[in-house]
């Protein structure tokens, strides 16, 4: 695309949706701006900088917004509808929701920014929604972050699999989630009230799409420009989730970078020991001050840029 003039101070967005207003940042170049994308957030209430009221506390969204800045790249990072200052129900969502949501939003970024054609970058959860919204007119490509490859039942699964604490709860998760994909209504006996909590009423109805949908399927249907970037010291979405993605796609650039975490921050352990990664990983769910992976915004550019 063709060079836009650009001013480095960000500026508030707002999009009028039928169930209320969504809000969101641009964040431009100090110069001039040579792309333009969406941020899509992850799961849960994560708000447009990567934050919630869950614990988690990173600026992830308002660092990487920045390193792309000063590579020459605008963005608009938003808050979810019903998360942050924008308005709506949080759990009346849906794919097409969320679709119809980032098709508002693209609309917008193009006629603030004057670009031809919005690139999204989904991260974990967000990567999925970006699959699905990647037939949405003028978009130039998409840049996957710490995304599932795998359909996501499995993925949780391998997470619970992960903890001592809930390994034993396996079996009990394995029946909800097989009665929430067979009949819409999971029964959550013998799950502890964290896992008890997803399958809730309120959320059931997009929790069984999500994990009814298969990443790799809605890639292997799209045809445009494609980043994944994994981390080794993701302790939710290792770099084997690229694996089925790369298999859909084997024209798709794929990145692993040494010490990216899920929270798109780079681990520093105090050893080399599983526990120190863990340890190290973990730390970075809650320290905003940590900076962004230096390897992450260069990479992003540096593809979003190419000559193509």
């Amino acid at each position: 695309m063709s060079a836009l003039p650009a001013s480095a101070d960000p500026v508030a967005l707002s999009v009028e949706r039928p169930f209320g207003t969504l809000h969101g940042t641009l964040e431009r170049p100090a110069r001039l701006v040579r792309a333009t994308a969406l941020i899509v957030p992850g799961s849960g209430p994560t708000d447009r900088n990567g934050n919630s009221a869950f614990g988690l506390s990173t600026d992830a969204y308002r660092l990487l917004a920045e390193a792309l800045a000063a590579e020459g790249i605008a963005t608009l990072r938003i808050d979810k509808r019903g998360i942050g200052n924008s308005g709506g129900d949080p759990n009346a969502v849906s794919l097409s929701a969320y679709r119809e949501d980032t098709a508002a939003w693209a609309d917008l970024l193009r006629a603030q920014t004057g670009a031809p054609c919005i690139w999204l970058i989904g991260h974990s959860e967000g990567g999925i929604l970006a699959l699905d919204a990647a037939a949405l007119p003028d978009v130039c490509g998409l840049v996957l972050l710490a995304t599932p490859g795998r359909i996501l039942g499995a993925v949780m699964r391998d997470q619970i699999a992960a903890q001592p604490t809930l390994a034993p709860t396996l079996p009990a998760f394995d029946r909800a989630l097989a009665k929430l994909i067979a009949t819409g209504t999971p029964d959550p006996i013998g799950l502890p009230p964290g896992l008890a909590a997803i399958f809730g009423p309120a959320t059931r109805a997009y929790l069984r799409e999500l994990v009814m949908t298969n990443p790799a399927a809605l890639l292997a249907a799209s045809d445009l420009p494609v980043l994944m970037i994994h981390g080794d010291a993701d302790l939710q979405v290792p770099p084997s989730e690229a694996d089925p993605l790369a298999a859909a796609r084997p024209d798709a650039s794929r990145l692993t970078l040494p010490g990216l975490t899920h929270t798109l921050k780079l681990a520093t352990p105090a050893d080399d020991s599983p526990a120190a990664l863990t340890a190290a990983s973990f730390a970075t769910y809650a320290d905003p001050s940590l900076p962004l992976h230096d390897r992450l915004g260069p990479a992003i550019a540096g593809f979003i840029l190419a000559p193509r």
